[in-house]
């Protein structure tokens, strides 16, 4: 299959080749943040899992994930690119074996957070390989594909998975990755040429990369257990404390270190800043959204995870066509407009959104969804070409992996936020609701409002209450989200430079690669 493959490939279009690689990597990736929700009963019902044995299902991931992104994208930069995402992809496939094989919810969970860590190399290797190989002025077309296969992962993830379960099994959604992650190897190693970062010595920076994971560890199991534990407990305080220490250090640790895992002066660029700043924004918009929503569907309006994920399509059909028409729109006239408008009109979509009651019908979505799918579109790969081309192609794997890491960081701020937004006032409106009511038993009401006011045992009236509790604090959290929205709207014309993506970032005296970038800018 290899020497099929490589007959194929010549110089005219070994990037593409490689491209078509990452975006097979990407899918598994963007899959498995779908899939695994439909097929959370039949675990339950096979392994007899527990209800945090089920958390951790999907917290285990994110938590491996989100903490080990910098790291990922650094070492690739250190020890070669093709290198490190290889490593991932094989962990990844082999990790998806172990869990399909898993006897207990014990072994799944641990399974589960090795393939964060394959997915954490992966996923800063896909942008920095395409960012590599692909020139500036094609840059945004080939991020915008990869942007597009994104989408169709999330958005065929649920149907696909749905289907599997219903039909064969909950660990065939976990073997699906084994022939996946073949192709993307045979294909990685025909056509992606290796690369490094060659201006600094390969060291690693133990002290940083202890600083930094210990801080996101602490802050994402903090945002993640917050609603369950109480945002007052002894001990979530406890690892805000440690994450803001180790954060805070960071930066310290950084500046003595001999190779430092993070470049500060990245953040000098208005571009790169000003991608992140929208990474982090775009995703707290969008994550919150959907996860709150498709709670609204299936215990408020009683569609099942696949019907849920099915509605949703109008919001993943239009990114899988708008992005790549994006991504080639970015090379022409830059990042700034396009990312302005996608936030704005994602704005539009939450406020839209917010207008919904108990009662509202699938077809008030529809066009709300539309225009989210819109605005995402216009934002996510002019967004990551935006951020790729503010930095040297030799720091590439740690810029990636610092843009994946606000995405992922953003949505779990998105999510945790509104989760306290939901408890809070849907709290204050089952008072007035149930004024009659025992406060234990409002107390029982309130707490199924994080799972979409289910489960609610306190009779139809009870039930009712619940529902009407959830679907007004949802209220209030779309109309946050369209608020966040707005401001990364004016974040986003103020910080990205109105030029052309191809064109370099003015240049930053006294930071590394300031000859480079010079001459760079003269040429072009």
């Amino acid at each position: 299959m290899t020497g099929r493959i490589q007959r194929r490939i010549n110089d005219d279009n070994r990037r593409w080749w490689t491209l078509g690689a990452m975006c097979f990597a990407l899918f598994m990736i963007m899959l498995d943040n779908t899939v695994v929700n439909v097929a959370l009963p039949s675990i339950q019902r096979d392994l007899h899992a527990s209800i945090s044995g089920l958390e951790w299902t999907v917290n285990a991931y994110t938590l491996s994930f989100a903490v080990l992104l910098v790291t990922g994208g650094r070492l690739g930069d250190l020890f070669g690119r093709r290198r490190m995402f290889l490593f991932g992809v094989v962990l990844f496939a082999a990790s998806s074996a172990f869990i399909g094989l898993s006897p207990s919810d014990a072994w799944l969970v641990t399974g589960r957070t090795v393939q964060g860590v394959g997915a954490a190399f992966m996923m800063p290797g896909t942008l920095s390989i395409i960012s590599n190989t692909f020139p500036p002025e094609e840059r945004g077309k080939a991020i915008g594909t990869w942007a597009g296969v994104s989408a169709l992962a999330l958005a065929i993830g649920p149907v696909v998975g749905g289907f599997l379960v219903e039909n064969v099994s909950w660990q065939s959604i976990f073997f699906l990755n084994l022939p996946v992650a073949a192709l993307a190897v045979v294909v990685t190693l025909a056509a992606a040429p290796e690369s490094r970062d060659e201006s600094v010595e390969r060291f690693v920076d133990v002290p940083g990369v202890a600083t930094l994971s210990i801080g996101l560890a602490a802050l994402v199991l903090a945002l993640v257990e917050g609603n369950s534990w109480g945002w007052g407990s002894p001990g979530l305080i406890g690892l805000l404390a440690v994450a803001a220490g180790a954060l805070a250090a960071f930066p310290v640790v950084e500046r003595r270190a001999r190779v430092p895992m993070v470049d500060f002066s990245f953040f000098r660029s208005r571009g790169f800043l000003g991608a992140n700043v929208v990474a982090f924004i775009v995703s707290f918009a969008m994550l919150a959204m959907f996860f709150f929503i498709a709670l609204y569907m299936q215990n408020i309006k009683g569609y099942s995870p696949l019907q849920a994920g099915v509605r949703f399509l109008p919001s993943t059909l239009v990114i899988i066509v708008v992005g790549p028409i994006a991504g080639r729109w970015t090379d022409r006239i830059g990042p700034r407009p396009l990312m302005t408008t996608g936030l704005t009109l994602v704005a539009g979509s939450l406020l839209w959104q917010s207008f919904l009651d108990v009662d509202t019908s699938y077809s008030f979505l529809i066009g709300a969804f539309a225009l989210m799918g819109l605005g995402m579109g216009l934002v996510m790969s002019p967004m990551s070409t935006a951020a790729m081309n503010a930095v040297e192609h030799s720091k590439a794997g740690v810029a990636s992996g610092i843009l994946s890491m606000s995405r992922m960081v953003g949505g779990t701020f998105g999510v945790a936020v509104l989760g306290a937004l939901v408890a809070v006032l849907g709290k204050s409106k089952l008072a007035d609701l149930l004024p009659n009511a025992a406060q234990p038993v409002r107390d029982r009401i309130a707490e199924s409002l994080g799972a979409g006011g289910a489960g609610a045992d306190a009779g139809a009236r009870g039930a009712d209450a619940a529902r009407e509790a959830f679907v007004y604090a949802l209220q209030n959290g779309l109309r946050l989200g369209a608020a966040v929205a707005v401001l990364g709207a004016l974040l986003a014309w103020t910080l990205i430079t109105p030029m052309r993506a191809a064109a370099p970032e003015p240049v930053i005296a006294g930071a590394p690669g300031d000859e480079l970038a010079a001459a760079e800018a003269e040429a072009a």
